[in-house]
């Protein structure tokens, strides 16, 4: 089950509220995103994609956790019956299905990061956890952002960028790109 348009933004407001900074205009850019790739595929639901795009990072409303954020909102999506929203809360930081090539700190207890391992274990991806990984690498607070200048920004604030996780990136905009027979940059309008 998913929320509504309408719903989602109320969610989001409510958790910029409760923790105020730029995550919910990166949350916004990242479903701007997301439904202009769907929409461009033609075999995917855009409504559905701007939604997981803008509850991707939902998990940040309980405070500016790092990998907490991850265990935060999927716990939170799933206790309101947002199995698809949590399953992208959980998913979209993980390109390669492993917590090894996670950017920031392991700020979780061992019972949220055992949940996190066991769930990621047993999560198969679909288009749309990859679609918001990639619009996740495309969304910076103040819009669009080149993917490589984006992680590039990542590691320069974290210190490293796992090579696996940036290849995959790349891979994954590739992946779109051909799905669309178009450019990534132009479809989500880029400055």
């Amino acid at each position: 089950m998913l929320p509504t348009r309408k719903e989602a933004i109320a969610l989001v407001k409510d958790g910029v509220a409760c923790n105020p900074g730029p995550w919910g205009k990166h949350c916004l850019t990242t479903a701007h995103c997301a439904e202009k790739i769907a929409s461009a595929c033609g075999d995917m639901d855009s409504e559905k994609a701007y939604i997981l795009g803008l509850l991707h990072d939902i998990g940040r409303k309980f405070g500016p956790r790092h990998l907490g954020h991850v265990s935060d909102g999927y716990t939170y999506m799933k206790s309101l019956g947002y199995d698809e929203v949590a399953k992208i809360c959980l998913t979209h930081s993980f390109n390669n299905h492993t917590v090894d090539e996670y950017i920031g700190k392991f700020d979780v207890s061992e019972e949220e990061l055992t949940l996190i391992k066991n769930k990621l274990a047993e999560t198969v991806y679909d288009e749309y956890d990859l679609l918001i990984q990639l619009c996740d690498s495309l969304a910076g607070a103040d819009g669009v952002l080149d993917i490589e200048v984006r992680m590039n920004d990542v590691k320069r604030r974290y210190g490293s960028y796992p090579q696996d996780k940036w290849d995959s990136n790349i891979e994954l905009m590739h992946h779109f790109e051909k799905k669309m027979n178009q450019n990534i940059y132009l479809v989500c309008e880029k400055d």
